[in-house]
């Protein structure tokens, strides 16, 4: 790490973050922590972007991302801004990773001990199948190991530079991620029964891409949710005030309820901001934490659309059904995270393709009042089983659906189709939630609102094709003092990369000034020479 001290003396001229999620806050974070003025701009009346709650029937739901996973790169990421993640949030690690539940064909959790797994796939499908899970966790974590810091936890690189950062010399490392075989291709060597590869193929749509045409390369997130999940105490939201509280304390500015309108762009060089009431704010860097698709269709102004390639509807990523509940079940046992399988899981897909949400879906549950940390009696679920406490609880239903909240209305007829065809899915393996119904449903057209330019896409670009992830975009742009953060960009989408993402665009503009601040150092004759800041004492 760079030496504070050091770090002080570095170029202040300020830095603007357009919005305020998961990837701008850590970028507001770490960069107020070196020393520069922040100030951070959000359109909403609070931070988290994607990470946000709703009221429903008078108690605040989850309405966005439920998983949090790789803690010690968010816990770096806390240290590197001057503070303690614990310090911040409260976590509880979770023993049972997920339930899964397929209607009268059993249910299957996994664990984040690797040998309770083991012993629990081979209790549902039998010795080959859990062979088959360690080889399957195997060749995960072996991707994982191959492009973690070569790919995902750098800058992004095409695949010459990444075969460098991985070694010319371990060709083979780079034909062991697989990026030229489908997922659900690979998962076929470990798992004959359909149910197994059903549930590990999920996995691909934790980016928002079908198992179908992702590349194996994506098992990794497998191995990246086996190391661990953890409840936070309030919901990621809670985690996304701490980012927020951590940034204020270093200094940087937060202004909630202004829209950006444009940024202004001299000489090439992104050099301001104009707010949507016309206030102009000057700054030496801009980072986008929208998504970067709201560049590349000038909704940040003409000439800001320059920075980006657009990206054709066609790749986009998925977007969903989620269904924000207070109310009571029965039936069905829940853990944390819960996922209802379909019985054809290639027509799921199919439907979504041809542009609609799936007639028989697989459902994913959180059950944002289970495994919590509360004790008793505040938290009545810590211990009752469904059912046994008699109070309503909190849930976040999702359901994939294709991205095309912009060009497709869903009537209050489909709206009321795809809720009963959920609850049909629930109903298949014995969950009950009362009825009517307290309910609100986020569909594509909401997000495609409160996302522009993304049709409702969450996940930015699809990760369908070898080629996929190469093409997301950088934390750097075409054009010189703006930057992208954020889901939508290189590593990907989810919290834990969101974050990756806001840290790498911080090391990129500080990377930058340090670059600049050199070169005019050595531009000035005589004198004494100065240590650059980026090798500055360690710490």
């Amino acid at each position: 790490m760079v030496g504070y001290s050091m770090e002080r003396r570095l170029d202040s001229n300020p830095v603007i973050i357009i919005g305020a999620g998961i990837g701008g806050l850590v970028s507001a974070a770490l960069l107020s922590a070196r020393g520069l003025a922040v100030t951070l701009i959000e359109k909403e009346a609070t931070p988290g972007g994607k990470v946000r709650q709703l009221d429903v029937d008078g108690a605040m739901v989850d309405g966005g991302p439920t998983v949090f996973t790789m803690r010690p790169e968010l816990s770096a990421i806390f240290e590197a801004a001057g503070a303690q993640l614990d310090d911040h949030v409260t976590l509880e690690k979770a023993d049972v990773l997920a339930r899964h539940a397929w209607d009268d064909r059993g249910t299957l959790d996994l664990y984040a001990d690797h040998e309770k797994s083991v012993d629990a796939v081979g209790r549902f499908a039998g010795l080959d199948a859990a062979k088959g899970y360690q080889s399957f966790s195997r060749e995960a974590e072996n991707i994982y190991n191959i492009i973690e810091h070569s790919f995902l936890k750098n800058t992004k690189a095409y695949p010459p530079a990444l075969m460098w950062r991985v070694g010319w010399w371990r060709m083979g490392a780079m034909n062991a991620i697989k990026p030229y075989t489908s997922m659900w291709k690979a998962l076929g060597a470990h798992f004959s029964d359909p149910r197994l590869r059903q549930l590990f193929g999920r996995y691909a749509t934790y980016c928002g891409s079908s198992p179908y045409e992702t590349p194996a390369t994506l098992m990794l997130i497998a191995h990246v949710e086996a190391q661990g999940v953890w409840k936070i105490k309030g919901g990621i939201s809670a985690l996304a005030k701490a980012l927020e509280n951590v940034a204020r304390r270093n200094g940087a500015t937060i202004r909630y309820g202004e829209a950006v309108g444009e940024v202004l762009i001299k000489n090439g060089k992104a050099h301001a901001v104009r707010l949507a009431n016309g206030e102009v704010i000057e700054a030496a860097s801009v980072i986008c934490n929208a998504d970067p698709s709201a560049l590349a269709y000038g909704l940040f102004g003409e000439r800001a659309r320059d920075a980006l390639r657009p990206m054709p509807e066609e790749k986009r990523s998925l977007s969903a059904m989620v269904w924000l509940i207070n109310a009571k079940s029965s039936g069905f046992d829940l853990e944390h995270h819960n996922v209802f399988f379909s019985d054809d899981y290639a027509r799921e897909f199919r439907d979504i393709k041809a542009g609609g949400p799936p007639v028989s879906p697989t459902s994913y549950l959180c059950a944002l009042d289970r495994g919590a940390e509360l004790p008793e009696p505040d938290n009545p679920y810590k211990t009752d089983k469904i059912g046994t406490s008699g109070k309503a609880e909190r849930f976040q239903i999702i359901v994939n659906a294709p991205a095309n909240g912009d060009s497709k209305t869903y009537s209050a007829q489909e709206r009321e189709t795809c809720t009963r065809n959920m609850l049909d899915s629930l109903n298949k393996c014995g969950l009950e939630l009362e009825h009517p119904l307290p309910h609100k449903l986020v569909t594509p057209n909401e997000f495609a609102k409160l996302f522009p330019a993304t049709g409702g896409a969450l996940y930015g670009r699809a990760s369908h094709g070898w080629a996929a992830s190469f093409l997301r975009p950088g934390c750097r742009t075409r054009i010189k003092g703006l930057y992208c953060a954020g889901g939508g960009t290189h590593p990907g989408a989810g919290v834990p990369m969101a974050a990756l993402s806001g840290k790498i665009a911080s090391e990129a503009v500080l990377s930058d000034r340090a670059s600049k601040l050199w070169y005019h150092r050595k531009a000035i004759n005589g004198g004494m020479s100065t240590r650059s800041v980026m090798t500055g004492n360690s710490a």
